[in-house]
């Protein structure tokens, strides 16, 4: 949701929703999103019209999806949490994913406040194993939730954290542009 909005601001975006919690799209009909989103048939009639696409799939997709959306992606974002059963699950994805040899870098979210050291242990221990990571990562704050509930992106709500949740996607966004 917060890198279509980034990449909004660069050029026309689509959100594919290939999630099929459909919460993306639900998120779009609750407000008003700067970017267009759609479900898998109308994301690939739509797509030509874009410069940017991203596609937010399942939690953890299987195969056949990993393989069929790694293989038409220019950077796959694995997101994931500074937990154990979360990060044993992103191994899974990283074991596959060496199989289609595709560009893709670890985007830790979910990180908590401090004195928890859970995002750097973890950051660290990926480092470590030397899996590609993305040196910004998203904080653990209330105003993405409340952004979710208003249907907007979270640099839309009038919050006083919510510059600083956008910071972490503004981050993002320009690593992966980078």
């Amino acid at each position: 949701m917060h890198l279509a909005t980034y990449f909004q601001q660069k050029a026309d975006t689509l959100l594919i929703d290939g999630d099929l919690n459909r919460s993306a799209l639900d998120w779009s009909n609750r407000g008003s999103l700067p970017f267009k989103v759609a479900d898998e048939k109308h994301g690939v009639q739509l797509a030509s019209l874009y410069e940017h696409i991203i596609i937010d799939t399942g939690v953890i997709p299987n195969n056949d999806e990993l393989k069929t959306v790694a293989q038409g992606c220019d950077l796959l974002v694995v997101p994931t949490t500074p937990d154990a059963v979360a990060l044993a699950a992103t191994l899974r994805m990283v074991e596959a994913l060496k199989e289609f040899q595709v560009n893709y870098r670890i985007l830790l979210t979910l990180i908590p406040p401090s004195p928890n050291k859970a995002g750097v242990e973890v950051r660290k221990a990926c480092i470590n194993a030397g899996l590609p990571m993305f040196k910004s990562g998203i904080r653990r704050l209330a105003v993405f939730q409340r952004a979710a509930l208003e249907g907007v992106p979270v640099n839309a709500v009038k919050d006083p954290y919510a510059q600083i949740a956008w910071r972490c996607y503004f981050e993002t966004g320009k690593e992966i542009l980078a």
